[in-house]
């Protein structure tokens, strides 16, 4: 991928006339996909594609076009500067636009991070020797996914990371499944299958009388990746600049001293402990971190470039919606294994779904539990509970109503592999919360 991308590079982003800046931006991955069912293998396939986009910048005007490139370099030389002859071509009839801007410094940067990935037949071996006897439902994706960043100043960027995401579920029966994850870089079997195994024991737990929950208040223990689903949905316009200029965003609240998180919420873009590429399509870097919450109050919000200039303010590398592509949420003092304990009586929610604001001012979201959530007594799991819907807003969930986070946060890749696999992520603790609202 890097010779591929470096060649391309060379051979596009040079001098052209009446053009003051050329850029490519490289997208490509080498990935195995494995369907399962029923502990075997419904479907495996490999997919091999890689993209260029290309564009051309002459004043406040800019064009651009994107192609699929084939891998033979010299057929995918030619097309790329096809094409951008083609943009430039048509640049004089592009309309100026107001709020363009690009980076005007030379910034390079390098990550290349190898991995130790499993191939297909491990995975599958794995699957029959540690699922055996369930029915396994899952999805495997992995393999190396590379971004690079090229203009015609001789500014080079390069990402590359090799990764892997497993998602099953154990499926009981009904409505009834347990579902889990495993996503890394370096592949543990012995990780995996302990997973596995605690899985086991929850679809044990299911098979006991459901209980079923009045609507009210509940002090619930949300798994990091229930707290990861919480924070994927604040991402949709809680940390956009633009939003909060607007006075749109869903933190708006916060941002007027109107309401504040806990003292012990630290939220951050944080890009050198996340899977995302350290710089954006246009070409500009992103810092290592950007904090947005500190100490419970808002400390930055995400400014594109866009945004930068109508507002007058200075990027920080965020994307076009200015949402977090490597969000980070702090841990706290609670030990994992202590969770269940430090909850005592109460509802353990491993999964939500069908997330959404019921009111985006108050920042108040709603959802469904979902697969194996459990009422706990005393620090243990006691029964399944029937799937309940919750609406509460966040700043409420993890301000007043924060009892603890766990120590250790857990990264939660993103799973979507709509046109290709993203490297968005959320990392989060567990955390325990009183007076958590089930409406029904």
């Amino acid at each position: 991928m890097r010779a591929e991308f470096d060649q391309l590079a060379d051979a596009v982003c040079t001098p052209v006339a009446g053009v003051d800046r050329t850029t490519l931006y490289y997208a490509a991955e080498s990935s195995d996909f494995i369907r399962f069912n029923h502990a075997a293998v419904r479907q495996a396939t490999h997919v091999s594609q890689s993209y260029g986009t290309v564009s051309v910048v002459a004043g406040a005007r800019q064009a651009t076009g994107k192609i699929s490139l084939t891998g033979d370099v010299a057929a995918d030389t030619r097309a790329l500067l096809a094409e951008r002859s083609v943009l430039v071509d048509r640049l004089p009839l592009v309309p100026e636009d107001p709020y363009l801007q690009l980076p005007p410094d030379v910034v390079s940067t390098e990550r290349d991070e190898a991995g130790q990935l499993p191939a297909a037949a491990q995975v599958i071996d794995a699957v029959a020797t540690h699922a055996a006897g369930t029915d396994l439902v899952g999805f495997y994706a992995g393999g190396p996914i590379a971004r690079g960043f090229a203009d015609s100043r001789g500014q080079r960027n390069w990402h590359r990371v090799e990764s892997f995401h497993f998602e099953w579920c154990l499926y009981r029966g009904g409505d009834q499944a347990v579902k889990s994850a495993y996503a890394g870089s370096t592949w543990d079997e012995a990780a995996f299958a302990a997973k596995v195994a605690a899985a086991r024991e929850q679809v044990e737990l299911l098979s006991r009388p459901q209980k079923t929950l009045a609507p009210g208040e509940y002090r619930v223990y949300l798994s990091p990746v229930a707290v990861a689903d919480l924070l994927s949905t604040l991402s949709w316009g809680g940390f956009g600049h633009k939003d909060v200029q607007t006075g749109v965003s869903t933190l708006i609240l916060a941002h007027r001293g109107q309401a504040q998180f806990h003292s012990s919420i630290a939220l951050s873009e944080a890009t050198a402990g996340g899977i995302a590429p350290r710089f954006q399509s246009d070409g500009f870097v992103k810092p290592d971190a950007v904090p947005l919450i500190d100490a419970g109050r808002i400390a930055q919000t995400l400014v594109s470039p866009r945004s930068a200039t109508e507002y007058a303010t200075t990027a920080n590398g965020a994307n076009a919606e200015e949402s977090p592509e490597s969000l980070a949420m702090a841990g706290g003092d609670l030990p994992f294994a202590d969770a269940l304990a430090a909850l005592g009586t109460g509802v353990y929610i491993s999964n939500l779904h069908y997330l959404n604001y019921s009111d985006r001012q108050a920042c108040r979201m709603t959802g469904m539990t979902r697969f194996a959530c459990f009422w706990v007594e005393r620090g243990k799991l006691a029964a399944p509970i029937s799937v309940m819907r919750f609406d509460d807003s966040l700043l409420r969930m993890f301000g007043s109503g924060l009892v603890a986070l766990t120590q250790t946060p857990e990264l939660v890749p993103d799973s979507l592999t709509y046109e290709e696999r993203h490297l968005r992520s959320v990392t989060a603790p567990g955390a325990i919360v009183e007076g958590f609202r089930f409406t029904l």
